[in-house]
């Protein structure tokens, strides 16, 4: 696999890079150069071919990659342990030279499949792939398409004389080809046509097939004098055949910008009201072909939707007998919103009325039910799987580690994606934004689901369809990627043994069974433990895990810091929960790039040794606040890396660490402890975006705090916690030019002398706040605000909880433009009661898309 050869060439970088100080290379430098050389052709050759690979010569290419990549990494750990703190020698194990051999076996294979088309048993890797037109009589059951049908209608028989592209747009199996057969078959928008056409494109698409299937429409019976014409010469006669036309085209099942280029300039545009429809599951393809024309987003079934679906399809015009009504209801649901599955689960239940023990057996397991009875649906949302670039195939396949229903972290996916390896750099953006745009590939291909939104309406948490996620799982045994641990899945290709790369341990799976398997666990890269275990059996899995890069142990409680942990050098990422201080000897962990501890401690100490570890990317704690002991040369503390450091306690050395994170774009900081009166002066970091800042409002050294800040003007997103907010620090925070995001929680308002008055009052002045989309007020003593448009001139999203002593919201703030929505938890009716007459207003004048949200 492409994506195998990548892990094994940035290893190979990272040790060959002329200026890196922990590796020697000598005498053995030209295998590594040779080794390297292979890998990297190879891979350059699986780019650029588009020709059918034969899974035999991808195992032996992943294969191969992998042992090289244990190999080396297993020498490097050695060394480190032999050797900690010290530069070392690589030394290149005989084993390699196999291995290098293998490679070039595997590009012979290769450039003969991708020059001659034959592949390795002398067979021919090219295929035949013929288009085809939908069958005008077949029937289709629709459900929960009715809005769907009009929408489109309306767009297909529309007054625009202009020739429209209309993409539907949606994940395999939700139904998109079904609605663009219904609207193609409607009697009203046949007869608004004067010529109707329909073309299948797929992924393997052929340009003379496209054309003769759209002619077959066009004009019928092909003769043989038009079926000997060129390619050129057939798209001038369709060009022609369309002129002067209202026509209507169907281009099912496009995948990639480059079909529609090759297809784009049949149609005329005689400014008819004629129609292009597509269907395809590329977010980037409906962009592509007319970015001034609105997608149609395909969505997935309701639960009342499902049923009904199902029970069509189970039960056809028949009523359901009540003893099965509660299981097919079930069995609906559990189809998750998916009208092909539900289309295959109704017809084998249809198939079995009265036989209760198989509609229980189908319930338990819907995915293999449907694999059983129809390979083909595994097929289709497999295509989507087999289209992804190489980069993205591992991404995916990560998606495997998590159970059912799991709401994803974005910043978790980057983080360990990073970690891993699947991330390069390409020298303009960090890797955790490469990250982020792959998780977006992902998105843009109906491969994920979003679950969660950020205050700035940015996606923060993801979720995976169930039978994708059941593909995935599939697919990740079968190219020995990742095994699911659990008590439903066995992920492991039956009749076959290997050394998994990645575990994932489910809550479901019994934990002393993991102790039996410790044995093949030595070449593990991620170890990731979802719920709750028995910390005495993890003990002896992180001896075994020696070549360990990602350990996420977040669910498990440790009492002491588990010192074993520190003979896994090789690890990049790490998170755990831990009610002990960190030891010095973390630093041995070099190679770590995140760091996430969660502790009732309630305060963390970083030791000194932390300024050793300068691959680090990312330090948060949960529960407690981190503070770094003094020691050693602090001023020499630089971790330039670091882009987060959250909770991270303000303290005599606060200068030294503020010196020390030039970088840092995510910032966290406490003042619960110390009495701090020097200013803080962050203006100097001009990359920090996201600035938390947590306080104690019973402290009295707490006044003063936030009269010593200086802000860089970079702050888009600011949370204020439990702080004493004198109102003049708010004229600071209003000046920020590009702060987008203010969250302002359970905090106290002072005057200007610094005591509490029976009045609150906030009103901001005309400027502030310029650039504010999402503000959040919540448990504040504020009781009156005066504001109108001038001050939130951009304001999107007003978010107002608990403040019982607030006693209505500014009516002119219904007048910014931008506002959509009012959100309001647990305030009080007077607070209600002016939101209300808000929104009424602003519908009197035209504006009904306000939204308000009330929630008691």
């Amino acid at each position: 696999m492409a994506y195998n050869l990548e892990s094994l060439i940035r290893i190979l970088h990272q040790i060959m890079h002329p200026d890196n100080k922990r590796w020697i290379l000598r005498h053995n430098r030209p295998q590594m150069e040779s080794l390297l050389e292979k890998a990297s052709s190879l891979k350059q050759i699986l780019d650029k071919s588009s020709s059918a690979t034969t899974e035999s010569l991808m195992s032996q290419i992943r294969d191969a990659a992998q042992t090289a990549e244990d190999i080396i990494e297993s020498h490097m750990v050695d060394q480190r342990l032999s050797r900690p703190g010290a530069r070392s020698c690589i030394i290149s194990p005989p084993d390699l030279h196999q291995v290098i051999e293998e490679l070039d076996s595997a590009k012979d294979k290769l450039q003969r499949i991708v020059e001659h088309g034959i592949d390795e048993m002398g067979n021919s890797s090219i295929r035949t792939v013929v288009s085809s037109t939908p069958d005008p009589t077949s029937k289709n059951t629709v459900v929960g398409l009715d809005e769907d049908l009009i929408r489109l209608k309306d767009r297909l028989t529309g007054m625009e004389s202009k020739l429209q592209v209309i993409p539907i747009v949606g994940m395999g199996g939700i139904g998109k080809t079904t609605l663009a057969r219904n609207l193609y078959n409607d009697p009203l928008v046949v007869s608004h046509f004067d010529t109707c056409a329909w073309i299948v494109i797929s992924q393997n698409y052929d340009v003379r097939a496209i054309l003769l299937g759209l002619l077959g429409c066009v004009i019928g019976k092909l003769t043989n004098e038009i079926l000997q014409r060129k390619n050129s010469q057939l798209a001038v006669i369709l060009y022609q055949s369309l002129i002067g036309k209202r026509y209507l085209v169907v281009l099912d099942d496009m995948w990639s910008t480059k079909a529609w280029d090759d297809v784009r300039m049949f149609f005329p545009d005689d400014n008819n009201r004629s129609r292009i429809m597509l269907t395809t599951r590329e977010l980037n393809v409906s962009n592509y072909v007319d970015s001034l024309s609105q997608y149609h987003q395909m969505h997935l079934l309701n639960k009342s939707e499902s049923w009904n679906l199902f029970h069509q399809k189970a039960f056809g015009e028949n009523n359901c007998p009540p003893e099965f009504e509660k299981i097919g209801r079930s069995i609906a649901s559990n189809c998750r919103g998916l009208p092909l599955a539900i289309h295959v689960i109704g017809g084998l239940l249809s198939e079995a009325k009265g036989r209760r023990d198989f509609w229980e057996h189908v319930a338990n397991d819907i995915s293999s039910a449907i694999a059983e009875k129809d390979e083909q649906f595994n097929n289709i949302l497999a295509l989507s799987y087999n289209h992804l670039p190489y980069y993205l195939k591992p991404c995916f396949l990560y998606m495997a580690a998590f159970p059912e229903d799991h709401e994803i972290r974005a910043s978790k996916l980057i983080r360990i994606w990073v970690a891993e390896g699947f991330v390069k750099s390409n020298g303009d953006k960090s890797l955790e934004e490469i990250a982020e745009e792959n998780i977006k590939a992902l998105l843009h291909r109906n491969l994920l689901m979003v679950r969660g939104r950020k205050s700035n309406g940015k996606a923060k948490s993801y979720i995976i369809h169930d039978l994708l996620r059941d593909l995935c799982v599939k697919k990740a045994g079968e190219d020995k990627f990742l095994h699911v641990k659990n008590r439903q899945v066995h992920n492991v290709p039956k009749g076959s043994f290997y050394l998994p790369r990645r575990v994932s341990v489910h809550p479901s799976y019994r934990m002393r069974d993991l102790y039996s398997s410790v044995e093949f666990m030595s070449l593990v890269r991620s170890f990731l433990c979802i719920g709750l275990a028995s910390r005495a059996i993890l003990s002896p899995v992180f001896f075994a895990l020696r070549l360990l890069r990602v350990l996420e142990v977040w669910d498990i409680e440790f009492h002491q810091f588990p010192t074993e942990i520190l003979e896994l050098v090789n690890l990049r990422y790490l998170a755990f929960s831990c009610n002990s201080e960190l030891p010095s000897t973390i630093s041995r962990l070099w190679n770590l790039q995140t760091l996430i501890v969660r502790s009732s401690l309630g305060r963390i100490y970083l030791p000194p040794e932390i300024r050793e570890m300068l691959e680090l990317r990312h330090i948060k704690s949960y529960g407690a606040y981190l503070d770094i002991e003094s020691g050693g040369e602090m001023e020499s503390f630089v971790l330039a890396k670091l882009h987060t450091f959250s909770l991270v306690s303000v303290s005599e050395i606060w200068q030294h660490i503020l010196k020390s994170i030039p970088y840092i774009k995510n910032l966290g900081i406490s003042y619960y402890y110390a009495e701090f009166n020097r200013v803080i002066d962050l203006s100097h970091l001009e990359e920090l975006e996201t600035l938390k800042v947590c306080g104690n409002t019973r402290s009295e050294a707490d006044r003063r705090f936030l009269s010593v800040f200086h802000f860089p003007p970079s702050v888009r997103k600011l949370t204020l916690s439990k702080c004493i907010i004198p109102w003049r620090f708010m004229t600071t925070v209003g000046s920020l030019p590009n702060l987008e995001v203010l969250k302002i929680r359970n905090c106290t308002f002072k005057d200007q002398e610094m005591q509490p008055t029976d009045d609150q009052e906030w009103e901001p002045k005309e400027g502030e706040f310029c650039s504010l989309q999402f503000l959040l007020l919540e448990k504040l003593n504020l009781v009156q605000w005066r504001a109108n448009e001038t001050h939130f001139p951009r304001l999107r999203h007003l978010l107002i909880r608990g403040c019982s002593a607030l006693e209505e919201i500014p009516s002119s703030i219904g007048e910014i433009p931008t506002l959509e929505i009012i959100e309001l938890d647990e305030c009080s009716p007077s607070i209600v009661a002016s939101a209300k007459q808000i929104q009424e207003e602003q519908r009197e004048y035209g504006n009904d898309s306000l939204q308000l949200r009330i929630q008691r």
